[in-house]
């Protein structure tokens, strides 16, 4: 059975940073597109970074750039994201998500832009204080 769990959600305040983990399980992660979403109450979902972890290409959201960073550890089958500088309206749950399908070569744009992923985990809340 294939799993994504999401951790490391929290409440912190303007300015804080956090770091997201989401570990994978049942299947193996290593030459696939990878993404972390969000959705805030009343708002869709949007899409806030993604990494094709064939090669550790990212890419982000303009809304994120600069302050987060996706990262991974293939060897533990997890995927990182490192939130810096945060902001009130980065408040949401945050879901982790992956593409089934490996590819032989991709990049983050590419996997950024890819509306079929498979697996989703639970979310995690953030919720950040002014």
């Amino acid at each position: 059975q294939v799993q994504l769990v999401e951790s490391g959600g929290g409440s912190v305040q303007a300015g804080g940073s956090l770091r997201l983990s989401c570990a994978a399980s049942g299947y193996t992660y290593s030459s696939n597109c990878m993404g972390w979403f969000r959705q805030a109450p009343g708002k869709e979902r949007e899409k806030v970074a993604a990494i094709w972890t064939g090669g550790g290409s990212t890419y982000y959201a303009d809304s994120v750039k600069g302050r987060f960073t996706i990262s991974q550890d293939n060897a533990k089958n997890t995927v990182y994201l490192q939130m810096n500088s945060l902001k009130p309206e980065d408040t949401a749950i945050y879901y982790c998500a992956a593409e089934r399908s490996p590819r032989e070569w991709s990049t983050g744009g590419y996997c950024y832009r890819r509306t079929s992923y498979n697996d989703w985990g639970q979310g995690t809340q953030v919720t950040v204080s002014s």
